[in-house]
């Protein structure tokens, strides 16, 4: 785990990349007490897939003529 003042999160902010990259979890601290801890993201659920609804339109009857409203 990384530690930094607030003076050092606050300076580094503007390239996080470098500023996190190498370390799992950053604890920022303000007069030695902690008052933030930074977690890296966790990775995506894989997308799920939807179910098919051919069954369905296959239920439907097709028209001939358009519908009137």
């Amino acid at each position: 785990m990384k530690t930094l003042t607030i003076r050092e999160a606050r300076e580094g902010l503007s390239h996080p990349d470098q500023m996190f990259a190498d370390a799992d979890e950053v604890l920022v601290v303000k007069h030695g007490e902690p008052v933030a801890r930074i977690l890296p993201v966790a990775p995506a659920a894989p997308a799920r897939k939807l179910p098919s609804l051919k069954w369905l339109r296959d239920q439907c009857p097709i028209r001939k003529f358009p519908a009137r409203c």
